[in-house]
This record gives structure tokens, C-alpha cells and sequence, in this order.
């Protein structure tokens, strides 16, 4: 960056941060509602008001309660709110259901609405199951940019939150954790640096104000340099006024200054704000009062932490704490265990004159205010109807991944080894340490190319070990992924003697890529991970990082975070290396294209469900892309109508005539790119055998459209039958031998060698059709093969697999599959009742690509959906993918166009298009720029680069009989993919 840039990025930074520190906003709850707070607070005795302003803790789940069972219950906590008139409620283990009922059984019992919270800094599940988990503050630290997203993260806990019938928030955390042995803080401190931590505690802040919920930024005034947890000891803060003024209040100031509700108070022994001995601030008035409430001007509501903590309990009882708090200058005492005593204790304050009632009577009026604000004032019961689902929006999952992947760091990229390029000239092994099973780590890897997997638990043993450094020695890459299973220093962050050694010995073979998912503290605690080819710090231990993890990895998305606090001299604050997206798909949901998953998924599934059901097809895959992200991938049905092995997504199918497209064509572009293959040169030119059939002169791109006028197909091994029905001499035997070295099917049925050349002259004899006009033919597919090998120099399999498939990580894709995979990972097709008399599972079903020993230009081609996306995911990125121009940007223009639209041909070179009038060959939306094909065992695929939509739908039609057309007249294959055009025409 240019000197003069970086002076405008400071100038606009400084005044970021000055808009920060100076606008100035008080709360939105204050001074609203007056009138049913003025009627509400004169019904209140004396004693009820100081019950306003205090919260008892309640479980939903008292089994699972890490906070004492007996005052915590439901039937306890009822009582006091009878009894005792309390304010509100902090609720901490449970349920949603569970807790809905019991905040409806609370609020039922109380004189008075009470003001429900939670501490949700990472959403409601940091207290409650079965609800939404956002990433950790020190995640969304790593952040670069704009806060958008951190505001719709809170935006979106502030739906949730009222949905459940809370109020309050007990976030953001606003501490600034600048040391690394921090005990309690943490990976709950969006950082080190007081700007970032202002800017996106603000944001966080916002987006929950502005939708509802009040908040609590904690802990004042500051939390984040100790060495001692305060839920277990009194820290001390042992900074001066200037460092505690310029650093620590740094984002509270912030806050406060654009409208924050409320502050929680931390225990803390701050000799420099107020020198009394062991006195934590929430007990100081020189700190409450004097300095948050007078020199900083906060006017909303001051919580305390929770009372029931060492830090406050280890030098003052409960009760006379409480009692202190208020003194202090406190509106309302979180946790309070002793309510009645902390009543007397309150009264006896006003009593003596260290507190006047005057004071209680404007906090409790602030509280009923807040609690007017939440709307209170028209009370309404917590719907336990449908409360799972609301409280688990698809707008959560997608803010969840994009906030996720915005996180990612990259730590040490050597040579640039990060995004993985080549993928042709790697063997991949993947270790997950500290793990018990694949991991969605591995998963998500293998999607881009074949990895062979390996985990590693956290306490291994020997022979173990011993096998892992035996079988890793074959492979030039090693991915490893280190599971952390704690994100506290408590608990050495899950990092175990025997991972780090194993970490070591994988990093000494100086061919790892690391991804640490855990707290980044924890690279303090791994030996040398600075030695590693590469290193990513994903933050967490979450399906989400890992998922991200492995995309970033392949360059499915960029690295574009920071790491947000300093490790170590290595790793310090703002490291991050950048690297680029590579084209490679993207794996995420509907709702990031803007589609509505559970509309899509109900229309896909009926359709889907509906072609399995009405026996359609046993079985089949359906995956769908836009702009390169697949967002939809499913598998329906069995294998066979009778079986009982489910369809699975990796299951590889007979992709019949897609064959033609996503082979025979792709090598035909190359040869073209490579000016070695001329559409409008003619067969004779490059079958020197048919110079003197009556095809020699017919030129390629007349062939490649199917006008041509060749035979739409020959029936070849009829013709190797004689009137009876037995096979003519040198066509077929059941045994193999030198004669016959070929099979057609299994161990039954070999061909005799060189009958290639007899199918080859049987279609160069072969009539032509006596009219012109489209005729879809299979013949000259069929001839391609030979013509690549002559033209290239390699066999047509090996050309494909070398120059393509193993350079797009689509290894799936093949001919003749037993060779490489059992046959229960592939789909079966029809059982052959004519020509080989047995069930068809793992050899091609076109007789004639049969009778080419499963190799040929029109059929032959197994794969599964992922890879086949791949490929036609390169002709939607115009020839690009994995950072690879495979194909030129020409060729895909001149192979998908329409070839001769004034002759009302819908055909390109080789592609199917949409017919100028609709006829079901293609979705009824698509655009004319779209291109596709379909194959005759049930197969689609489809590109539409003006929607940038990419489908693939695999199906065994075909079994057990061919004459079952239902898929066709159902119209399923098109059907699904007009339900995405119809959404996003919407």
C-alpha cells in the first residue's frame, strides 16, 4: 500500500474511533411507559421495590444444574418470586420447552412481570440444549471489516431470546484480554486491541438493542488482564488510572456513548479506583458511582456478577454484599442466594443512612421502565408451539457459517502451499488427533479429492501410533487437524502429552498442514507449530470451522482473517496471511443464495420422493449449485426396489449418455484448445478409414449436432447372432482366453479380441438417413476414443483422468468401476434378459460400450454426483477451476452455442440445449444459454450460465427393466431443477 493510503486508512481509522469515544446516546428504555410505570410502582411497598431490584438463579433441568440444585429449582424459586415479590430471574441450565413453561409458571406467580435474563454471549446455547451456538467473541475477533454480520448475529439472538421470553442479555463481553493465561475471559474477549473490541462489541450491542433485547456489557472495568478466575478468588488489577483509563475503559466508553442499556459489574481488587482493602468493585462506590455512573455518564442499568461468586463472598457474606452493592451504586444484584437476608441487610442500609429510600425508588423505577421497554407492560405467555423450530432459524445456520469462515486464519503458508493447487500431483493423507471418529473435518476433504483418512484419540495407544507412522510414509501431504476438546486453560486446552509428541512426529515429516481447532492460547502450548508446511487457527472446535476448514483448504473460500490477540513473538496480534478462493465449489445452504431451505427441500423431496414411490426409479442422487456453491445434496431411496441398501451420496452410477458430454466432448475442446481437433474438418480427416464411405466428407460439427444424417444407432450385437439365436464364430465366448480376452459381463461373457475394428467398420458401412435434419445418433461417440488417442498420443481413459478428472479431484469418474470400487458403492442397473442374461451391478448397460470392453465415447462413464458437478462446474467458470484455466474461455463458447439455429437445431457441439419451444428436453426456465444432457439409465445434468446454476441428478431408472419410462413421463429430473429457477424467480 502506497504512504499516502495508509495515511487516509489511519485518518479514517482515528475518526472511526472518535465517533466512538464521543457521540453520546442514553438508553432507549428510560423514560418510557411512564404511566404504567407510575401505577405498577405506587402499588409497591417499600420492600417490594428493593425486591425490583433483585435476580434469583432458576434451572429448567435441575439434574443438570451446576449451581446448587436446592435454590435453583423451580418450586424454591417460585416461592421466593411469592413470597419475597423479586424482580426477575437469571436462568442457566435446561431446555427451551422446559423453560418456556417454567418462565410462564414464574411470571404467573408474580405480583409484578418479571425481567427474565441469561448469559447468551454466544447465544442461548451457552446455557440451554437444542438451541443456536454463534461463535466466540474471540472467534468474531479475527473478523476484518465491516461488523455487519456481528450485528446480525445479535440481531438474530435478540429474536431468539424474546421468542423464549428473555429479556436480558448478560453480553457483550467487553473486556480487552491481553493476557494469554487469562483463566475466565479469554476466548470470550473479541481481543486485545481496545478499537476492534469497541467496534464489534458495539455492533453486537446494537443488534440486540435495536431488536428488543437489553444487554449487559461486562465485566466493568475491565476483566481481561488477570491471572485469577473471580467465580474462585478475588483478582487484582494492579494497572494505574492512565492504563485503566486509555485501555481497559477504552470499549465500554463506546458503548455507553451509543446507547448501551446495561453494565455488569466484575469482582475485582483495583487498588488504583479504590484502595480499600479486598474490597471488589462491585462493592465500591468510587467505581459504581464516582466513576461509571458520574465521570462516564452511564444512565441505564448496573448489574452486578453474580453474588454468589468468590470473588465477592470470600471477604464480605451474603447479604451484607448485597447490601454493599446497592451502596455502591448498583440498580439490580444478579444471583442474590439469601433474598430475605439481603431485604434486612438493604433496610437496615436505609436505616442507618447509607443508602436513602429515595435511591431505591428511582432504581426501581429505572427497572420497571427497562421492563416496560421489553413490553412488559402487555404481558403475554411464552408460545411453547412450534418453539424448537423458531428458536433454530436456517438464517442462524448461514450467519453462523459466514461469520465462520470470515474468522478463518492462516498462520504460516510456506512456499503457498494454501489453497492446495495440482490436486493430480498429491497423495493425500488426513490425521485427525484427539478424535474418535472421521471427523466433518475429513468429510468436508474428501468432497475435493480422494483422501485417505486417519484418527488419532487423545490418549493413543502404541500399536497405534506404530501403524499410523507405517502407512503415512506413501503420501506427500498430510492434513492434520488437532481437536481440541477445551477451550480453557483450565484444562490445558485439551491438548494431551501423546497428541502434541504425534503432532510433532507429523510435523517433522515436513509434509503437514495443521488446522488447530481450539482456543488460539493453545499454540503456546504445542511445540513448534511455527515448523509446519502450513498453519490455520480455526478458533474452535465446532462442525462449522471444521467444515470451513477443509474448504479453505481446497480454496473453496479465501483466508481473510486476523488473528485478534497476541500469542507469542511467532504469532503476534494481526497475523494472517490472505490467499485467494480458487474457483473449487463451496459447500453451504440454500440460505446463502438466498433460497429458503425448508421450501426447497419440501419441493425437491416430493418430487423425489414421489419418483421412488411410483417406482420411477429405485433410487436416486439430486445436487444443485449456484454461483458455485452447492447448496442442495441429497440421496433418496435403495439401490433396488427389493434391497435394502440405501442411496448414498458418494454410490456411483451408470451415467449413460452423459458419457458424451463429460467425456467424449471434454476431450474433443481440449483437442480443439490444442488446434489439433477442426469441427469443421471432416470424418475422413482424422479416420483415415472412411476416406472412401459415404461419410468422409461429412464435416464434424455437422456430426457433433446430430445432423449429419448418420443411423440414429446400429444394434451390434444382434448383428453377432446368427437366425437362431446362437453367436456367429468370433464374436463371443463364455469362457476367457487369448481369443477372448475381453469381458462383456462379469465372468460370463467375453468378446473376441480386435471385435472393436468389426463395430468400427459396422458403423463406417452403415446407410445414412435419406433426409437431413436432427437425427440423435450414438455412432460417431462411439469412433472418439480412437480419434483422441490418435490425435493425443493416450489412451481416451487415460487422456481424461490425467489432463481433467485428477486435476479437478473428480477421481470417482471412470470406466469399468469394479477395478477400483466394491460393488456396494455402486448403483445397479438393469437385470439383462436379452443379450447377457444377468443383473447388471458395476459393468456398463449400453450393449455396445459392453462389447468396447465398457470403454467408448457414448456410454461407459461411472461417477458419483459430486464429481460429475465438478466438472460441469469448470464449463460454468468458462474452462476454470482449482486455479487452473483447464479449458479456454473459446471453446466453451463455440461447444455450448447453438450450431444451426436457422435450421431449428436446439443442439451445440455435443451439448444438448433448450428447444426454441418447450418440449420437456430441458427445465422449463431454463435460459438459451444453458447447455445439458441426458443418459438413458435416469441420468441429468445441466448448466445454466445465466443463472450460474449448476445440476446433476443420478438415478437407475433402468432397473430391473428398461421399459419402465416413468421418470419421463413424471418429468422428475426437469421438475427439480425448475423449483430453483421458480424460487429465485420469486
Amino acid at each position: 500500500m502506497k504512504k499516502s493510503g495508509i495515511l487516509f486508512y489511519l485518518f479514517l481509522s482515528l475518526c472511526f474511533q472518535n465517533v466512538l469515544a464521543q457521540i453520546s446516546t442514553p438508553p432507549g428504555f428510560l423514560n418510557k411507559n411512564r404511566q404504567w410505570v407510575d401505577s405498577v410502582f405506587k402499588s409497591l411497598t417499600p420492600d417490594e421495590r428493593i425486591a425490583q431490584l433483585i435476580m434469583v438463579a432458576a434451572v429448567s433441568d435441575v439434574k443438570r444444574a451446576v449451581i446448587d440444585p436446592k435454590t435453583s429449582n423451580p418450586d424454591f424459586v417460585e416461592k421466593l418470586i411469592r413470597e419475597n415479590k423479586v424482580g426477575g430471574v437469571v436462568f442457566f441450565q435446561g431446555g427451551p420447552v422446559p423453560q418456556a413453561r417454567i418462565t410462564n409458571r414464574f411470571q404467573a406467580a408474580s405480583k409484578v412481570p418479571l425481567l427474565i435474563a441469561m448469559d447468551a454471549e454466544f447465544g442461548l446455547a451457552m446455557r440451554i440444549d437444542s438451541t443456536v451456538r454463534y461463535p466466540y467473541q474471540m472467534t468474531l475477533g479475527a473478523i476484518q471489516g465491516s461488523n455487519d454480520l456481528i450485528y446480525e448475529m445479535g440481531a438474530q439472538l435478540a429474536k431468539q431470546a424474546r421468542r423464549l421470553g428473555v429479556h436480558i442479555n448478560f453480553a457483550p463481553v467487553a473486556d480487552i484480554n491481553n493476557n494469554p493465561n487469562n483463566p475466565v475471559i479469554s476466548f470470550r474477549s473479541f481481543g486485545e486491541n481496545k478499537y476492534k473490541v469497541a467496534e464489534k462489541a458495539v455492533a453486537y450491542m446494537r443488534g440486540m438493542q435495536e431488536n428488543g433485547l437489553l444487554t449487559s456489557a461486562k465485566h466493568f472495568p475491565g476483566h481481561g488482564d488477570t491471572g485469577t478466575d473471580s467465580h474462585y478468588d478475588l483478582p487484582l488489577i494492579a494497572h494505574n488510572t492512565e492504563r485503566i483509563d486509555s485501555l481497559e475503559l477504552y470499549p465500554f466508553r463506546a458503548l455507553i456513548n451509543n446507547g448501551l442499556s446495561g453494565v455488569m459489574i466484575a469482582h475485582l481488587s483495583i487498588p488504583a479506583l479504590d484502595k480499600t482493602p479486598n474490597l471488589p468493585s462491585t462493592l465500591s462506590k468510587p467505581i459504581v458511582t464516582d466513576l461509571l455512573r458520574h465521570k462516564l455518564g452511564f444512565e441505564g442499568l448496573i448489574y452486578s456478577d453474580a453474588m454468589n461468586m468468590k470473588g465477592v463472598t470470600k471477604y464480605f457474606p451474603n447479604g451484607k454484599a448485597d447490601a454493599m452493592g446497592l451502596e455502591a451504586g448498583m440498580d439490580v444484584l444478579e444471583f442474590t442466594e439469601d433474598v430475605s437476608k439481603t431485604i434486612a441487610e438493604i433496610k437496615k442500609s436505609i436505616a442507618e443512612g447509607r443508602i436513602s429510600q429515595a435511591e431505591i425508588d428511582f432504581r426501581c423505577h429505572k427497572v420497571l421502565e427497562a421492563k416496560a421497554w421489553v413490553g412488559l407492560n402487555h404481558y403475554k405467555p411464552v408460545e411453547a408451539a412450534n418453539l424448537y423450530e423458531d428458536l433454530n432459524p436456517k438464517s442462524a445456520e448461514l450467519v453462523n457459517r459466514l461469520l465462520t469462515e470470515k474468522a478463518l486464519t492462516i498462520l504460516k503458508n510456506e512456499n503457498n502451499i494454501l489453497p492446495l493447487r495440482e490436486l493430480d500431483t498429491l497423495k493425500i493423507a488426513s490425521i485427525s488427533l484427539g478424535a474418535d471418529s472421521i471427523t466433518t473435518f475429513q468429510k468436508t476433504l474428501s468432497l475435493y479429492t480422494t483422501v485417505d483418512h486417519f484418527v488419532i484419540p487423545a490418549k493413543p495407544s502404541e500399536a497405534q501410533l506404530t501403524e499410523l507412522r507405517a502407512k503415512l510414509s506413501s503420501y506427500n501431504l498430510l492434513l492434520v487437524g488437532v481437536h481440541l476438546s477445551s477451550i480453557s486453560p483450565r484444562g490445558n486446552y485439551g491438548l494431551t502429552d501423546a497428541m502434541n509428541s504425534t503432532l510433532q512426529e507429523l510435523i517433522a515429516t515436513k509434509k503437514a498442514v495443521v488446522s488447530v481447532f481450539g482456543n488460539p492460547y493453545a499454540l503456546n502450548k504445542i511445540l513448534k507449530p511455527e515448523a509446519a508446511k502450513a498453519l490455520l487457527m480455526a478458533y474452535q472446535l465446532t462442525p462449522y470451522t471444521q467444515d470451513l476448514s477443509a474448504q479453505l483448504i481446497f480454496g473453496a473460500i479465501p483466508a481473510v482473517g486476523k488473528l485478534p490477540v497476541t500469542v507469542n513473538s511467532n504469532f503476534p496480534y494481526n497475523s494472517g496471511i490472505e490467499t485467494p478462493a480458487l474457483g473449487r465449489l463451496k459447500y453451504t445452504i440454500p440460505e446463502e443464495i438466498g433460497l429458503d431451505s425448508r421450501l426447497i427441500t419440501f419441493k425437491i423431496d416430493s418430487i423425489a420422493n414421489m419418483a421412488v414411490n411410483q417406482k420411477a426409479t429405485p433410487g436416486c442422487v439430486v445436487q444443485l449449485a449456484k454461483d458455485g456453491k452447492v447448496f442442495f445434496r441429497k440421496a433418496y431411496g435403495k439401490h433396488t426396489y427389493e434391497g435394502s441398501k440405501p442411496v448414498k451420496l458418494t454410490d456411483l452410477y451408470d451415467l449413460a449418455s452423459v458419457t458424451k458430454i463429460t467425456a467424449s466432448t471434454l476431450a474433443l475442446m481440449s483437442l480443439w484448445d490444442a488446434k489439433k481437433f477442426d469441427l469443421d474438418a471432416t470424418m475422413k480427416d482424422y479416420l483415415p478409414d472412411f476416406e472412401k464411405s459415404n461419410k468422409a466428407d461429412l464435416p464434424w460439427r455437422r456430426v457433433l449436432t446430430h445432423s449429419a444424417r448418420l443411423k440414429s444407432f446400429i444394434v451390434l450385437w444382434k448383428e453377432a447372432q446368427n437366425a437362431d439365436g446362437t453367436f456367429k464364430k468370433k464374436t463371443f465366448s463364455t469362457t476367457k482366453s487369448k481369443k477372448y480376452p475381453t469381458s462383456v459381463v462379469g465372468d460370463s461373457l467375453f468378446i473376441y479380441k480386435n471385435y472393436d475394428k468389426t463395430i468400427f467398420k459396422s458403423i463406417r458401412d452403415s446407410p445414412l438417413n435419406e433426409k437431413e435434419g436432427y437425427v440423435y445418433s450414438d455412432l460417431s461417440f462411439i469412433l472418439y476414443p480412437q480419434i483422441v488417442q490418435r490425435l493425443s498420443g493416450e489412451n481416451f481413459e487415460d487422456y481424461l483422468k490425467n489432463h481433467y478428472y485428477h486435476k479437478l479431484g473428480a477421481n470417482t469418474l471412470t470406466f469399468n468401476p469394479k477395478r477400483f470400487y466394491g460393488l456396494d458403492e455402486i448403483v445397479p442397473t438393469e437385470r439383462d434378459t436379452f443379450f447377457r442374461m444377468t443383473q447388471l451391478h458395476g459393468q456398463v448397460h449400453d450393449e455396445a460400450a459392453a462389447m468396447l470392453g465398457g470403454l467408448s465415447g457414448h456410454a461407459g462413464l461411472f461417477g458419483d454426483a459430486n464429481d460429475v458437478m465438478k466438472v460441469w462446474q469448470m464449463y460454468l467458470q468458462q474452462g476454470y477451476y482449482g486455479g487452473q484455466q483447464l479449458l479456454s474461455k473459446d471453446a466453451l463458447f463455440e461447444f455450448t452455442r447453438y450450431q444451426y439455429p436457422e435450421m431449428g437445431s436446439r443442439r451445440g457441439i455435443g451439448f444438448d440445449k433448450p428447444s426454441f419451444k418447450y418440449t420437456g428436453n430441458a427445465p422449463r426456465y431454463a435460459s438459451p444459454s444453458s447447455f445439458g444432457h441426458t443418459g438413458y439409465t435416469g441420468i441429468m445434468t445441466w448448466a445454466d450460465p445465466a443463472w450460474k446454476l449448476n445440476y446433476v441428478f443420478l438415478s437407475n431408472r433402468v432397473y430391473p427393466t428398461r421399459e419402465n419410462n416413468k421418470i419421463s413421463q413424471l418429468n422428475i429430473r426437469t421438475a427439480i431443477m425448475d423449483v430453483v429457477y421458480e424460487a429465485l424467480l420469486k
